[in-house]
């Protein structure tokens, strides 16, 4: 497991993080309902010729949780700026997944943050986005987040099971799921989809354009969350230098295809 021992404050709210290896800077970005943790069999191995940033996005992992908290995709990625800022970091190369590489994406074409190399994987990037799910979610919230544990442990599973190609171990399900348990957990999962908001996809989708600095997209091939005709939409509307597909993997590509994963990061970095 990734060791998050360090503490940022970032709009009077704890983010946590850590940092492993030395060389050039890399920072991964997950998305939700996921956690730093995503990274676990990844970053060991980026670590051996790079620095590597990660870090709980807020609301998430064991960044601080509560009542009345924006999670948007405005303030994650206004974080993501405000932790480049704060690690001293210029032009590192960035990896995001999911609402990650949204993060990421809006940190450069919304907010001017340019990097030496960006990597996406799957990706919360174009639209049309979101589902029934979330719409019915940012209906009820209250509802939601008022469910007996159970039956919202029974929920998690049945969602984070279908955003991967193969059956989910036991570890990796606990671990997805150790966040987001208890009252506390429960209306942050739900919070989390309630305020997920198209209008900031749409605001980055309207300026992409071809960067300065390399894009790198890869995409489990059997997402069905975000189909893979996305990804190669998002790689044609920012002019990628690559867009690798990743058989036999869907939207959860760190749990089905991680060495894929691993592979086309060392190759690109």
């Amino acid at each position: 497991m990734l060791s998050l021992n360090e503490r940022f404050t970032f709009k009077d709210q704890t983010v946590a993080w850590g940092t492993i290896g030395k060389g050039r800077p890399l920072v991964l970005v997950h998305g939700f309902p996921w956690s730093a943790q995503s990274w676990r069999k990844i970053a060991p191995f980026l670590a051996r010729n790079n620095q590597v940033f990660f870090y709980d996005m807020l609301g998430c992992g064991q960044s601080q949780k509560g009542a009345h908290q924006d999670v948007s995709e405005a303030v994650q990625s206004a974080l993501l700026v405000a932790l480049i800022e704060h690690w001293g970091l210029r032009n590192p190369q960035v990896v995001g997944h999911d609402f990650g590489g949204l993060a990421a994406l809006r940190a450069h074409f919304v907010h001017g943050v340019d990097y030496e190399k960006l990597h996406l994987a799957n990706s919360v990037a174009v639209l049309p986005s979101g589902s029934p799910f979330y719409a019915h979610v940012a209906n009820y919230e209250a509802a939601f987040s008022g469910l007996p544990d159970y039956a919202h442990e029974a929920l998690f599973r049945a969602y984070i099971q279908n955003a991967s190609h193969y059956p989910l171990q036991e570890d990796a399900i606990q671990t997805y799921l150790a966040p987001w348990i208890g009252e506390e957990g429960k209306a942050a999962f739900y919070r989390q989809i309630a305020q997920a908001d198209v209008a900031n996809i749409s605001e980055a989708q309207e300026n992409y354009c071809k960067t300065d600095f390399e894009i790198h997209v890869a995409w489990g091939e059997n997402d069905s969350f975000i189909p893979l005709a996305q990804g190669k939409q998002l790689s044609e509307l920012v002019s990628a230098q690559s867009f690798t597909p990743i058989p036999n993997a869907a939207h959860l590509v760190h749990e089905d295809a991680p060495e894929a994963l691993l592979g086309i990061l060392l190759a690109n970095i």
